[in-house]
């Protein structure tokens, strides 16, 4: 995910970006931020590559970020706008320009993490990442790269879709709470399976795109069929 900041005061770029990274943190999102001191300046690097996000204030010197804001919007209707200001005066014309959110100066920590919370039901889903302590040191893996996970002899057994195993040694709760995403499936006791990287379900085995089969209880037979037709569902309507 790319993130822009644009204000014209150097150390409002600095604390929104601070503040940035421990809600990125938080929600385990992989990210880069991009600070600008000028609307122009975003939206010349803007036309050049987009931006999943921008934090755009209001009253920048002699550029108004309505400006800029409408200017973005004649060339990237997706990017999420977030307007960060000293007042909520131009709530309509944010309206127009399908801003997501005010945010209202001076803002704290609790401000961005129910923005965050917004947001992240928004995000792509490459977006979204564990990190988790293996034999050689830190290993951040992407969820769309783990195919399954298996807990046995006080160890989790991360099977990935390049075919490699990374080992760690935490419980299964602490992991199985840090995959919090739909795509994450309990199939079994200490076992999580990635929907998004099943074939089938054939009412006993989750099978894999790559041929692998990752069990399913009896017990959890019938959720696992209903939890695998909501990922299929939410797929097909780009959810």
């Amino acid at each position: 995910m790319r993130i822009a900041i644009v204000d014209d005061i150097a150390s409002e770029r600095e604390y929104l970006k601070s503040v940035l990274d421990a809600q990125l943190a938080r929600l385990s999102l992989d990210a880069v931020t991009f600070d600008f001191a000028s609307g122009a300046d975003f939206l010349a690097a803007a036309g050049r590559e987009r931006f999943d996000l921008v934090f755009l204030d209001i009253y920048m010197g002699n550029e108004n970020g309505i400006d800029t804001a409408q200017a973005l919007r004649r060339f990237d209707a997706d990017c999420m706008l977030v307007f960060t200001t000293s007042s909520a005066d131009h709530a309509l014309e944010g309206f127009r320009v399908r801003a997501l959110h005010y945010l209202v100066k001076p803002f704290a920590e609790p401000d961005l993490a129910a923005l965050f919370d917004e947001i992240v039901k928004r995000l792509p889903a490459d977006d979204r990442y564990i990190e988790v302590n293996a034999a050689g040191g830190p290993i951040r893996l992407r969820f769309k790269e783990i195919l399954y996970a298996a807990h046995y002899q006080h160890q989790i057994h991360i099977y990935r879709t390049d075919g490699q195993e990374t080992v760690t040694r935490q419980t299964f709760r602490d992991f199985s709470a840090a995959l919090a995403d739909k795509r994450f499936f309990p199939s079994s006791r200490g076992v999580i399976v990635n929907l998004e990287h099943a074939e089938d379900f054939d009412g006993t085995d989750f099978i894999l795109k790559n041929g692998k089969r990752v069990p399913v209880s009896r017990d959890l037979a019938r959720a696992a069929r209903m939890a695998y037709g909501d990922f299929l569902f939410g797929r097909r309507d780009g959810k």
